[in-house]
């Protein structure tokens, strides 16, 4: 566990390839999705919130704090992370936010470790990798990137994670698939629902 690492779950899309419900509410190995990307990050990180824009109640019995993303809504995963980083700023013993999927069920129990140990700098923004590409919804946010990505929504100039980071001092962590699995292979479909519960059941 790192401390002074605040850990927050993103669990704030739309799901329209799911049909429109929240889909860390579905279930894979007889676990909601939200709970299983709690129980793996919990233990990495010292406190934790969700970021989702649904009624809070409905992830109340997660007994987690819900952060919806500021006004106006709609802005995707920089919106989610802009209020997580608000959030963790008030946690006094914090200096950086972890992001971590809910849709993503295997996400690696050495994620924040490895983030950490890739960053060259204390001020440096580390993103997850893996098959040659990033994931930029897991990644290491240090909390003076608050002002600057909050002039960067309001900017207008990009809603993409990638196109922030690029414009920032940062670098990526390479996460191999050793037992053949992507670790951020997410849910997006129910096909891909079903290939995760495959996947739970030969991993128990």
């Amino acid at each position: 566990m790192v401390e002074t690492i605040a850990g927050l779950i993103l669990a704030g899309g739309a799901s329209r390839r799911m049909g429109g419900s929240d889909k860390f509410l579905l279930q894979i190995g007889g676990q909601r999705l939200i709970d299983r990307a709690i129980d793996r990050l919990r233990p990495q990180v010292g406190p934790v919130a969700i970021s989702a824009n649904c009624d809070p109640s409905r992830l109340g019995d997660t007994r987690l704090p819900v952060v919806p993303d500021a006004e106006p809504a709609g802005r995707g995963p920089l919106a989610g992370i802009l209020a997580g980083l608000e959030w963790a700023r008030a946690e006094t013993t914090v200096s950086h936010l972890v992001t971590a999927a809910s849709d993503a069920p295997f996400f690696p129990a050495d994620l924040v470790a490895r983030l950490v140990a890739s960053a060259r700098t204390s001020g440096q923004i580390v993103l997850a990798a893996s098959r040659g590409r990033r994931h930029p919804v897991f990644g290491l946010w240090p909390l003076g990137e608050y002002e600057p990505l909050g002039d960067w929504l309001r900017s207008g100039t990009s809603l993409k994670v990638t196109d922030y980071v690029g414009s920032r001092n940062n670098t990526a962590c390479d996460f191999q698939d050793e037992t053949g699995i992507d670790p951020f292979f997410n849910v997006n479909t129910p096909e891909h629902l079903d290939e995760a519960q495959r996947l739970a059941e030969t991993r128990q």
